[in-house]
């Protein structure tokens, strides 16, 4: 039971994997939710799990391909970030404050990446207007980012919770042998 954690972070890293490789709405993926959930309950192990959801990015991004160095740097920063909001959640973990998290993981993804998009790619002048327009044009994106942050939190951290609570409980049923 005590490395319950590690094992769910690598059930839950394959999976934000496979999620990011199979057919998705843009920006709906599990990324964010991986990180958040190792900030609260794999860094008392070792802070090197921070690195588990840049590791599952690196291999799903193999296949999806890449971009831009310096705004893959701004997206896979902040989801260290959000790593160590993680670390916050830990040490006042509750519902609300999960929720909070999640929220706050997906607005600081959508202004760093979306600043990332406007000062190192063309689509947009360096101007004032155009990280304005950078920010308006991704908000559908905003959408299913916040949309995906929630759910996968939820799906992660529930699962984890409802195992803890279950688990103990599973020493004490007996099991017949034929």
């Amino acid at each position: 039971m005590k490395y319950l954690p590690l094992l769910f972070l690598l059930v839950f890293t394959v999976a934000a994997i496979i999620l990011r490789l199979i057919p998705h709405p843009a920006n709906f993926a599990a990324i964010a939710a991986l990180a958040l959930f190792t900030g609260t309950y794999c860094v008392k192990f070792s802070k090197w799990w921070l690195l588990a959801p840049l590791a599952a990015m690196v291999v799903s991004d193999i296949f999806i391909g890449t971009y831009d160095f310096r705004i893959m740097a701004a997206v896979y920063g902040s989801f260290l970030v959000v790593g160590l909001i993680g670390i916050v959640v830990a040490k006042h973990k509750r519902v609300g404050s999960i929720l909070l998290s999640s929220v706050t993981a997906s607005i600081l993804f959508y202004l760093t990446t979306n600043f990332a998009v406007w000062m190192f790619g063309t689509l947009y002048p360096l101007t004032f207007e155009g990280l304005m327009a950078s920010y308006v044009m991704a908000l559908p994106f905003f959408r299913n980012t916040f949309l995906g942050d929630l759910f996968y939190v939820s799906v992660f951290f529930g699962v984890y919770e409802f195992a803890v609570a279950v688990l103990p409980s599973l020493k004490s049923i007996k099991v017949r042998t034929i």
